[in-house]
């Protein structure tokens, strides 16, 4: 199994089984859905609502929860009434591992309160528990009618593929490299075991296939092979992708180029948060990585320079970061009143070279004056100069203007009626 080249991009969405979560839709011609995971104690009934809303309030349009235990199993139901009580209407996924089998048996309620089930095939049990195992927790899918994520891990793959795969290698004329194994293991465990639940009767409309590495090359390498070996809905992710700048540029990286080639009907930023740090900040890097492909909008796009020598003062950082926050703030009360507000595009430059040609290829956007230049910013609307600001409340005016251009420019949403997603 050789590396393959980077091959061009491929027109369109790669051809898919639609799959049903609740009251969304992914794969086949599916916009791309983001995904998050709580970190709460799932048994903590309130603390894990409270986040589920606030991923949700975020732009996640599901949710994952560990389901590990007992208490965990018990609390699903009641975090869904929590959620419906705030008027949350978010698909939950529950996560199991090893025992899920015995909770979701024992815990019907559970099993048919969440929207899909994730089992990862080398967790589900050893040698013959594992068969009889996997096939319980397919049945009462089955049963409940509830699409089931297959999700195999690098670090939690199934053994006895990887141990048959390596066999097999070592006696080829030209053995592949152990990574090339590895990567050929993650593929079969996930694809065999998706064979193994459709025969027991899980039609392939509800099942959904992950394959999920730390490395940024095997993640895309595996995730070509899966998405040319079948048609079944694709999650990607890169796991545990880490902390800040790494975790954001690595996940970037590799879910650009997949989405690119027009694989992946799911995503999911698997981010360390900082110590303190939004749970969040996964959903909206996710949803930057697809507005940035020009594969969903999400929230306006805030285009900034990044300053030079003739930027000494600091007035239009300070101003891009200003829009930045008050536009995500105010997109929960956009996107109720307006339609396609997402849409919209700003600019906050930062002096004469590019700002008021940048501005003018915005919606709405301002050149501040750079060093030297003249105490005065214009600002343009839809490529027309409207007006020159001055003055001390920069941030005031131009948001007053942005306020306008919305309210001016998106027709009202009409109540009750949205979109399918």
């Amino acid at each position: 199994m050789a590396d393959s080249a980077v091959p061009a991009p491929v027109p369109g969405r790669r051809k898919s089984h639609s799959v049903r979560i609740g009251h969304l839709r992914i794969g086949a011609d599916a916009p791309v859905c983001v995904q998050s995971m709580t970190n709460t104690d799932t048994a903590d009934v309130e603390a894990s609502a409270q986040q589920v809303a606030a991923l949700a309030r975020a732009g996640s349009e599901m949710v994952r929860l560990t389901v590990n235990n007992e208490e965990a199993a018990r609390a699903i139901p009641a975090i869904a009434d929590r959620l419906a009580a705030m008027h949350i209407d978010v698909p939950l996924i529950g996560d199991f591992h090893y025992n899920g089998h015995r909770l979701l048996a024992a815990h019907p309620e559970c099993a048919a309160r969440l929207a899909k089930w994730r089992i990862n095939p080398g967790n589900v049990g050893k040698g013959e528990k594992r068969d009889r195992q996997f096939a319980d927790i397919i049945e009462m899918a089955c049963r409940h009618e509830k699409p089931v994520r297959i999700g195999v891990n690098w670090g939690s793959l199934d053994q006895a593929v990887l141990a048959r795969l390596m066999d097999e290698n070592s006696r080829r004329a030209q053995p592949l490299s152990p990574e090339a194994v590895m990567r050929e293991a993650l593929v079969c465990s996930a694809l065999e075991s998706a064979q193994e639940a459709e025969h027991i009767g899980l039609p392939a409309d509800a099942i959904v296939l992950s394959a999920k590495v730390s490395s940024v090359p095997a993640l895309i390498a595996v995730y070509r092979t899966l998405a040319a070996r079948c048609e079944y809905a694709l999650h990607l992710g890169l796991t545990e992708a880490g902390m800040g700048s790494k975790g954001i540029v690595a996940s970037a990286a590799a879910l650009a180029v997949l989405l690119h080639e027009g694989i992946g009907d799911t995503i999911r930023v698997s981010l360390t948060p900082e110590p303190g740090g939004a749970r969040t900040q996964e959903v909206v890097v996710a949803q930057e990585i697809l507005q940035s492909l020009g594969l969903r909008a999400f929230t306006p796009m805030v285009t900034a320079c990044p300053g030079c020598g003739r930027t000494t003062s600091t007035l239009f950082q300070e101003l891009a970061a200003d829009i930045q926050h008050w536009v995500r703030a105010q997109m929960p009360i956009w996107r109720e009143r307006f339609d396609g507000v997402e849409t919209l595009t700003l600019a906050v430059m930062g002096c004469v070279v590019n700002g008021p040609g940048e501005s003018r290829h915005a919606n709405v956007g301002i050149s501040l004056p750079g060093t030297g230049e003249a105490p005065a910013a214009p600002v343009y609307v839809d490529g027309e100069k409207r007006v020159t600001l001055r003055g001390e409340d920069l941030a005031g005016q131009f948001r007053a203007i942005v306020e306008d251009y919305v309210q001016t420019h998106y027709p009202p949403r009409v109540a009750g009626v949205k979109g399918e997603k």
